[in-house]
């Protein structure tokens, strides 16, 4: 009994640091998440074959983004990591694909940015003109 106590004790003092956590980055949606403190992991729910690279809109699930480019052969992705290295202002290179390659719903990685700067450039972006 005595050591079920004390991992309730430990799992207790755990989430409260997990909340402290998640308390400094509320302002942030869920979709955007910091893994080192120069890489950013971005949820993105891609529209590929659109008529024009957009920003649909940015919430807790996912970046909603409209894709020039046909979902066949790479296509798609090569386009979408093309359009988030401008619309970051970051170099090709610093962006790269997580997982989903074959799904609409990927993970981009970002380096070298902050979530407050990745977060910046996805809201300007998304903005209507």
């Amino acid at each position: 009994m005595a050591p079920t106590k004390k991992g309730k004790k430990n799992n207790s003092a755990g989430s409260t640091t997990a909340k402290s956590t998640a308390t400094e980055s509320s302002s942030f949606p869920t979709c955007l998440r910091q893994l080192t403190p120069s890489s950013v992991a971005i949820t993105i729910h891609a529209k590929p074959g659109s008529k024009s690279a957009s920003i649909t809109d940015v919430s807790d699930e996912a970046v909603g983004v409209q894709i020039d480019a046909p979902a066949r052969d790479g296509e798609a992705n090569a386009a979408l990591l093309e359009y988030m290295s401008s619309v970051l202002g970051v170099k090709r290179r610093q962006v790269s694909l997580g997982s989903g390659s074959k799904s609409r719903d990927k993970v981009v990685i970002v380096e070298d940015m902050t979530q407050q700067s990745v977060f910046q450039a996805l809201s300007e972006a998304s903005k209507p003109a």
